[in-house]
């Protein structure tokens, strides 16, 4: 939903026109990344069918002390998905809305009201509930894609122009020198920023019981259906901002998402209707990632604080049987942040790339020493994908 404009939110400004050359190379260094964590979770979830969060993994194979980094950093991400995700089901509303924009923040911090009230009432995260708005989005992703790839090969796709009210300013691109390095650290600033469009490959491996029997092979082929589909829309969406010259607004809306959607179906009535149910598709996905977190921070934060690292009283339960003061210190720490950065995902993005390849890199150190003790069948092949995903 986000991660393409990040990256052309970190190169716009510098490289100018030639971000929207650099947008899909990027994208591809990504879905290396993101095949590799495929492969490497594939070979966590074989190795702790019961549980192979990076918090376990990093326990077992590295202790204590490098098991609470991990859950810290797994921690943050929690608190971060909160924020980034309200913010950007926000944007995706306010995109549609114009006359919402000013309301950003307010409206956030709704959103994070009423989850934390649903969740301390017992809220259970339910499969079916979780299914539809996560079928309705690929569904609208499927179509614009489908439409927007037709449109570019056998018709014409609208090319917009780049220098609109209110968006990001172009920069002239690099010369030589310090120039060219400048330039180069942004577009390693872009990748690290597009990187969270991997974020939750983790997701699958802390989750293996859920899964019918056998649990660990169900759960290793979601694992490969979900990661494919995660980079051919990720993939897709950088093309059709390439060839559309589609760039971000300095406010956050209207998305690129958004902006794409608008290019591709055109302003008829049926073309409206099918670009205001991408950004309901759209923003009711990320409300609803936002959720995930509120069951799985106060779960953590109890592991935390029975191993005496946090307060005990995360490790208390409420009347309905949930880690209420694990609610209610996600609720107030994704709060905070929403008002800090403005409701703006690309004051937060930064913070949430450190705590994200933080987990993946302790996780997959742990698998490449786990391969290394146990020396299992094909244990080789094992520690080059899990010391590469690594790396």
């Amino acid at each position: 939903a986000y991660a393409a404009e990040e990256i052309l939110k970190v190169l716009v400004p510098v490289v100018g026109m030639a971000a929207f050359a650099l947008v899909v190379p990027i994208t591809v260094a990504l879905l290396v990344v993101l095949g590799f964590l495929i492969l490497s979770y594939r070979q966590t979830i074989k190795a702790y069918p019961t549980a192979g969060g990076a918090y376990i993994v990093t326990k077992d194979n590295f202790g204590l002390l490098p098991a609470q980094v991990a859950g810290v950093a797994l921690l943050t991400d929690y608190i971060l998905t909160v924020s980034v995700s309200v913010a950007a089901g926000t944007a995706a509303i306010a995109s549609a809305a114009p006359a919402l924009e000013p309301w950003t923040v307010e409206i956030s911090v709704v959103f994070l009201a009423v989850i934390a009230f649903g969740n301390l009432r017992g809220v259970k995260e339910s499969g079916r509930l979780f299914a539809i708005p996560t079928y309705f989005f690929i569904f609208d992703m499927v179509i614009l894609l489908g439409y927007g790839f037709y449109r570019m090969l056998f018709t014409h796709l609208p090319v917009q122009h780049v220098h609109r009210v209110g968006m990001v300013p172009f920069g002239k691109g690099a010369g030589g020198g310090l120039l060219m390095a400048a330039a180069l650290y942004k577009v390693l600033t872009a990748f690290a920023n597009g990187g969270a469009a991997v974020t939750g490959v983790e997701a699958i491996s802390n989750g293996v019981p859920a899964f019918r029997v056998p649990e660990w092979k169900n759960a290793r082929e979601t694992l490969v259906v979900m990661g494919s589909t995660l980079g051919a829309m990720f993939l897709g969406l950088s093309i059709l901002a390439a060839k559309t010259h589609i760039a971000p607004f300095e406010s956050g809306t209207p998305t690129v998402i958004s902006q794409i959607g608008k290019a591709v179906y055109g302003s008829a009535l049926f073309g409206n209707g099918l670009y205001l149910a991408l950004q309901a598709g759209t923003a009711l996905i990320l409300i609803l990632a936002a959720n995930t977190s509120f069951a799985d921070f106060p779960r953590l934060a109890s592991f935390h604080a029975g191993d005496n690292f946090m307060p005990r009283q995360l490790t208390k339960r409420g009347h309905r049987l949930v880690f209420s003061n694990g609610i209610i210190a996600l609720a107030v720490s994704s709060t905070v942040l929403v008002i800090a950065s403005d409701a703006k995902v690309d004051n937060l993005i930064g913070l949430y790339a450190i705590g994200v390849f933080t987990s993946f890199t302790l996780s997959q150190g742990g698998m490449a020493k786990h391969h290394i003790t146990h020396k299992e069948d094909g244990w080789r092949m094992g520690l080059f994908i899990n010391g590469t995903g690594a790396l």
